[in-house]
């Protein structure tokens, strides 16, 4: 089979950026492993270089009727300290910086001659469509667009217990429904989530294709010291990433606290661990922390500790919303799941987390139930302390890895 040429539009590949970069710079890498040649462009208003990839930043135009009132908008809200882009958003859909990115990324592509490819991917991530909408404006390459979407979209498309409704929600849904009609294939990372947005907008019934994040192999580099808080030969119980409003930790907080009072032994050994930035919760987990030594936090760390953590620690967490179901796939699957460590997921019966694990994955309890909680607690700490390892991630593995992802591609139908 000839090599395939894939272009690539993507707003950032600066990692530091957001997880969701992270996670789009993983499936950048394994399309490239498994022989696929790619041509990325790039808004990332930096040089940025990947292994064996030709990668074009594209600069943002300055000469715009959008440019120029975006920088009044930010002179404006910078004098006033009143920000009006809701109310701008709310006439015409998005800001005027995302219309000047838009007409940045779409006049570069235009000017594309060279590279022929057969597939166009754009990668979103969060509600980010910046690449989405430049596509649209070039009609010759809709027959060859897979438009990757990352999470519900618009943001009143989420399900309950999120209930954001953002201006302008009306033109990004009209936006959303133009990318349905006009891409060959949309991409979701999930499969509840492709089934969910499905319900929203049925024509891309048939178009659907499942590219969960990926399990990118990166050498371990053994000079990422672990934090001085975080011991090792300690049992750890670790939770990594920000907690969204939706997602509360009363009931692992309050499970391991029942864990510990019946476990007097498990004082010394156990601890809970929040590793992420400042969050809706954190006076109620200071207050805890008063009388649960063995609860511990810390602010954002770089990405390579925090891995370096998920590899060395006795549970990861997986902390989902309380509510009918979870379509999302968490960003850090991949990373846990390569990390072969005990896995406590706490979510919706009917979630993509759970799916995946599949029916015999039994570390599961619903988000607010405190006493599974404390019993999977107590399962897995005295597993820890005889060094009974159960772990079989093999299906996961498979699904999350490049030779699956090449099966998908292969399907794919010109």
């Amino acid at each position: 089979m000839p090599i395939k040429n894939i272009l690539i539009v993507i707003e950032s590949l600066d990692p530091n950026h957001s997880s969701g970069i992270k996670g789009r710079l993983a499936l950048i890498k394994n399309l490239s492993e498994i022989g696929y040649k790619l041509k990325i462009y790039h808004y990332s208003q930096k040089e940025i270089l990947l292994p064996n990839i030709e990668c074009i930043a594209i600069k943002e135009q300055k000469i715009s009727v959008y440019y120029l009132l975006s920088r009044l908008q930010r002179v404006f809200t910078r004098v006033t300290k009143i920000n009006i882009n809701p109310f701008i958003e709310s006439i015409f859909g998005f800001s005027f910086t995302f219309f000047n990115d838009v007409k940045s990324l779409k006049k570069t592509l235009k000017k594309e001659r060279d590279f022929n490819p057969d597939w166009v991917l754009t990668l979103s991530y969060a509600s980010s469509f910046r690449p989405h909408k430049a596509l649209l404006g070039i009609p010759n390459w809709h027959s060859k667009w897979l438009a990757y979407v990352h999470d519900p979209y618009p943001m009143h498309s989420y399900p309950r217990p999120y209930d954001w409704v953002e201006p302008g929600h009306k033109f990004k849904r009209n936006l959303f429904l133009k990318i349905v009609d006009r891409a060959k294939y949309i991409i979701y990372p999930s499969q509840l989530l492709a089934e969910w947005m499905r319900s929203y907008y049925p024509n891309q019934n048939r178009k659907e294709v499942i590219i969960p994040h990926q399990i990118s192999s990166v050498q371990s580099n053994n000079s990422i010291k672990l934090p001085t808080f975080f011991d090792e030969k300690k049992f750890n119980i670790l939770h990594a990433g920000s907690m969204m409003s939706a997602r509360k930790p009363y009931g692992l907080i309050e499970g391991f606290e029942k864990f510990i009072k019946k476990n007097p032994v498990a004082k010394e050994d156990a601890r809970l661990l929040f590793i992420g930035k400042i969050s809706c919760f954190d006076d109620y987990i200071k207050n805890k922390q008063k009388e649960l030594k063995q609860l511990i936090t810390n602010d954002y760390l770089p990405f390579s500790q925090v891995k370096k953590m998920q590899e060395k620690t006795s549970v990861n967490i997986v902390l989902e919303a309380k509510g009918a179901f979870s379509p999302f796939l968490p960003g850090k699957i991949p990373h846990i799941i390569e990390a072969n460590k005990p896995i406590l997921l706490l979510g919706p019966l009917y979630s993509e987390s759970k799916r995946i694990l599949g029916e015999s994955f039994n570390n599961w309890a619903e988000i607010d139930d405190v006493k599974s909680v404390e019993r999977i607690i107590t399962e897995m700490y005295f597993n820890w302390k005889n060094k009974i390892e159960n772990n079989n991630y093999s299906k996961v593995k498979y699904y999350l890895s490049k030779d699956y992802l090449k099966e998908q591609f292969n399907n794919l139908k010109e």
